[in-house]
């Protein structure tokens, strides 16, 4: 009795054939996004290298571009940024442990689990005016930083909840099952088995959170209204700007100088945004390391 292998074959040779063609889509798909990204950054490079000089890092803005620069809006990102974390660290990181660790199993844990995931979705757009109706005008806050950085945190908080969740869920079963074995309360575990394992994704979530704060234009055009800022704020009530402001802002002017100028900043938030991840990724292995350890 012989078996016909033929049919078997036939499949075998059609599953290969549409890996490769699924495999191809997919290297075409990203090579249409390099190339993109790719050819964005050497537009940009190429317009705006001969205006990264010192003068628009320490300069004040301008309506000369060739005494125009980023000081203010630098700062004012800087302390905006530093102030979001404050905020949104703590609140972030306690929310991320007790949904994971303490939360019981029921109807009201998911409905916040469900809605943290569909607030990280939310355009940014909605958080600025949500800024600007509740800080801005009933706090009374004015277009202070403060106000920024408030709105700054809703922005980011349900991105840093879910990526601590992430991390926390990562550490292995058997690290609290050990540590409740030699006598451990429930904090103790969470503090010393927990919390230092998951410690890397946890930083990590907190900067590339960070990251996306630096980079969105959107709520900061709610909240400080495109404002002409020639000073360095000094308390949290003070008015300020930031640099995707004060680039779109220099965008906007009709010189071709100005955006030479606004292509010249994109290269400094880059340089920024860049500076920052790479702290994560050497923050993450440099803790894994030692987690592992």
């Amino acid at each position: 009795m012989s078996i016909d292998l033929k049919p078997n074959q036939n499949n075998l040779s059609r599953r290969k054939f549409i890996g490769i063609v699924f495999l191809a889509f997919c290297l075409l798909g990203v090579l249409v996004a390099m190339m993109g990204l790719i050819s964005l950054l050497i537009q940009v490079i190429l317009q705006g290298y001969e205006w990264v000089t010192p003068n628009l890092i320490f300069n004040y803005p301008s309506r000369h571009p060739e005494q125009a620069g980023l000081w203010a809006a630098l700062i004012g990102t800087l302390y905006m940024m530093g102030l979001t974390a404050l905020i949104t660290v703590p609140i972030g990181i306690g929310a991320a442990i007790y949904l994971e660790e303490y939360a019981p199993k029921n109807w009201i844990t998911s409905f916040i689990e469900i809605n943290t995931s569909n607030l990280a979705g939310i355009p940014s757009i909605v958080y600025g005016l949500l800024g600007l109706s509740i800080f801005v005008y009933f706090l009374k806050l004015e277009r202070s930083i403060l106000a920024g950085s408030l709105t700054m945190s809703l922005l980011i908080l349900p991105v840093l909840i879910l990526a601590s969740r992430e991390a926390i869920k990562a550490v292995p079963s058997a690290h609290r099952e050990a540590a409740f074995a030699l006598g451990g309360d429930k904090w103790q575990v969470v503090k010393m088995a927990v919390l230092p394992t998951a410690f890397p994704g946890i930083l990590t979530g907190v900067i590339l959170a960070l990251s996306r704060a630096i980079g969105e234009a959107a709520p900061m055009v709610a909240i400080t209204a495109l404002v002409y800022i020639t000073f360095i704020p000094v308390t949290p009530m003070d008015r300020f700007t930031v640099m995707p402001i004060q680039i779109f802002n220099w965008v906007s002017r009709p010189q071709d100088d100005f955006r030479g100028l606004a292509a010249g900043g994109i290269i400094i938030l880059l340089i920024l945004l860049l500076s920052m991840n790479s702290i994560a990724v050497i923050l993450r292995n440099k803790f894994q390391k030692r987690s592992e350890e």
